[in-house]
This record gives structure tokens, sequence and C-alpha cells, in this order.
């Protein structure tokens, strides 16, 4: 294992000093860099040289590696697929299903939006309408003698409470003699008139019922009206603008849930798939197809950006630092790379500092292409 990790450090320093090599020794892959030998009154430090960007990427779930799409050296793009789970596919389900949802939410706002005029000329029809209904009503229950109907609602219900009556001196007759043979005529007499008190009971409650209805329809309807046509006068003054305004935030909020649902699901698939966080070089593929892998921090693949490297240094005293300014040129040399200089610019100068060695320093970034 020690042999493969050695091996896979020196072919990491010779691609990056071919590709030096190649970008008219604009940069130098090396642990260290030093500026070249300057004037007395300049700033002379050691540093340590990496790319701009790198990161190291690891499978955040545990299975099997089904795919490795790169080997050391290969250049990829932001977003390229580089080694993939055999168990990814429920995570690229669910983000295919958020997806759609997503694409649909933004859909439906697209054509909320487009068809603004045609909502507002659909509700102020439905508003004209409404007004139409409600008046009609208004006109039936104000052309209802409801006096009349109120009176013989009264008289309807001291119908009802009479034949209650009757039926109740029946009932009481029939208990008399409801412990009689069946073919005894007192017991059939008494049964007879509480079959006709039951009937004139019911049909009592009934002629009541009618008559409540006369008025209570008449009513609902006209209150129903008057219901519809606050809705409709609501949903017009919602709809003012074009589109209404609570179907708007209905579907703009949906739009937000359908990206939080995508994001999450993005996250859910990243811990079954590695993807390049930007573009740059495979520096190391520490994987193999098959192998089992348990999630975690155990490296997978290495990528590195080697578009423009940073020389960072902590070899600056606060006498020193008086002279250096963001944006300043800097030259530099690589100690893998004698005899050559590169140039760049300090990109950060930190603004604390710290004791080493006795001295205090302080902490400063240099950029070169």
């Amino acid at each position: 294992m020690r042999k493969t990790t050695n091996t896979l450090m020196m072919l990491i320093v010779v691609s990056v000093l071919m590709l030096t090599d190649c970008a008219n020794q604009q940069a130098i892959a090396t642990d260290s860099a030093t500026p070249v030998p300057v004037p007395s009154n300049d700033v002379i430090a050691e540093g340590h040289l990496k790319p701009i960007h790198a990161a190291n990427l690891s499978f955040q779930a545990p299975g099997i590696v089904e795919e490795i799409n790169v080997k050391i050296g290969d250049t990829v793009s932001k977003g390229d697929v580089l080694a993939r789970l055999a168990n990814a596919e429920q995570a690229e389900a669910q983000l295919s299903a958020a997806n759609l949802e997503l694409i649909d939410a933004q859909q439906s706002l697209d054509t909320l939006n487009r068809t603004g005029d045609a909502n507002l000329s659909t509700a102020w029809t439905a508003y004209m309408d409404a007004q139409e209904v409600r008046a009609e009503a208004e006109r039936d229950w104000e052309d209802l003698n409801v006096e009349n109907i109120e009176v013989r609602i009264e008289d309807a219900k001291v119908e009802v409470e009479d034949r209650e009556v009757d039926l109740q001196d029946a009932q009481d007759e029939f208990d008399k003699y409801k412990d009689l043979d069946k073919e005894n005529s007192r017991r059939k007499t008494a049964e007879d008139k509480l079959e006709t008190a039951q009937e004139d009971y019911n049909e009592a409650h009934r002629k009541l019922e009618e008559v409540t209805r006369e008025r209570d329809t008449v009513r609902v309807t006209l209150d129903s009206a008057l219901a519809a046509e606050r809705e409709a006068k609501h949903q017009f003054e919602l709809s003012t603008d074009g589109v209404n305004a609570d179907q708007l935030a209905l579907a703009q909020a949906r739009l937000e849930n359908a990206q939080a649902q995508v994001a999450a699901a993005e996250d859910a698939l990243s811990n079954y798939v590695l993807t390049a966080p930007f573009d740059g070089v495979v520096a190391d593929v520490a994987v193999e197809t098959g192998e089992q892998v348990s999630g975690g921090e155990s490296r997978a693949v290495s990528v590195a950006d080697t578009s423009a490297w940073i020389v960072e240094t902590t070899d600056i005293t606060e006498l020193e630092v008086v002279k250096l300014a963001e944006g300043q040129s800097v030259t530099f040399a690589a100690d893998a790379l004698p005899g050559v200089t590169m140039n760049g610019v300090v990109t950060e100068i930190s603004q604390s500092s710290f004791v080493q060695g006795g001295r205090r320093d302080l902490h400063c970034t240099y950029t070169g292409r």
C-alpha cells in the first residue's frame, strides 16, 4: 500500500511539471516556492505552492463502486460524473421525480402569468353573473309572502302537537291490550287506531316540513347567491393586476418547494455519485470498480484546478508587511525548478499575526497564472 501511495504522488508531480512546461513556465507544483533574489528593500519569503482549487471527494453512503469514469490526468468539467455506487438508483429516481415536479411547477407559474388578462376577464364575467343570480334570488324572496307562510307554519306546528297527543293516547290504549291474543277484537281495534294515529302524525309532520320549505328554500337560494357574489367579487379584486394574487402566491410557493425538493434530492444523490466540483484535472483515483466502500471520509477521487496557482506564506514579519499590498506584483521560483521564475500578484493579506520563533509573522497569499 505504501508503494502505491509513493507512485501516485510522483505521478501527480510529474503531470503538473509537464503541464507547467507546456504553459510557458507560468506555474510550478512544488511543496515550496521562494521569491528570487531581489534588491534589499523588497521582501523575500518562503511559501507553499498549490492549485487554486483542489478537492478530495468521497462517497458519503456505503455501497459497491459500480462505475469509475475517469483516470489520473483526465481533464474534467464541473458536473461531470466521476464515479458512482451501484445502489444509486433510488436516489436518482427521487431526483428525476423532483425535477419533473419542478418543471411542472415552473410551467404552471408561467401559464398563470401568461394568461393574466384572460384571468381578469373571466373573474369579471363571473362577478357579473353572480350579481344577476343574486338579483333574481332577491326578487324571489321579496315576492314571497313570508308573513303568511310563517302563520301557516305555526298552524302546522299546532297540528303536529295535536296529532302527537292523539298518537300517545292511542299508544296508551293499545298498551292495555297488547298482551292479549292477536286475534282479540279489542286488541285489533286498539292496534288499528294506533296505526291511524301514527299515519296522521306523520302526515302532519310532512305538511309542517312542506310549508317550512316554501320559506327556507327561497331564503337558502338567496343566501347562497349572496355568498357566491361575495366570493366572485373577492376573486375579481384579487385579479385586478391580471393574475389572481392567491393563485400566484400558491404557484410561487409550489415552485419554491419544488426547488427545495430538487436541492434535497441532489444532496441525497451526491452521497452515491461523485461529480467534479469545478473544471480541472483528475489528480488521483483511490477506488476500483467492484470495491466495497463504507462511506464517510475515505478519499475516492481527487480533482485539482491547475489553471491558476496560489503561494501561501507566513514568512512575513510585521516590519515587512507594510511593504505589501493586495494587487502588488510578485516574482517567485519553485525549488523543483532551479533557475525558473514566475510572476503573480498579492491577493490577500491576513489582518491578524502570530508569534513564531521569537518574531511576529503574518499570513500572505499570492496568486500566479
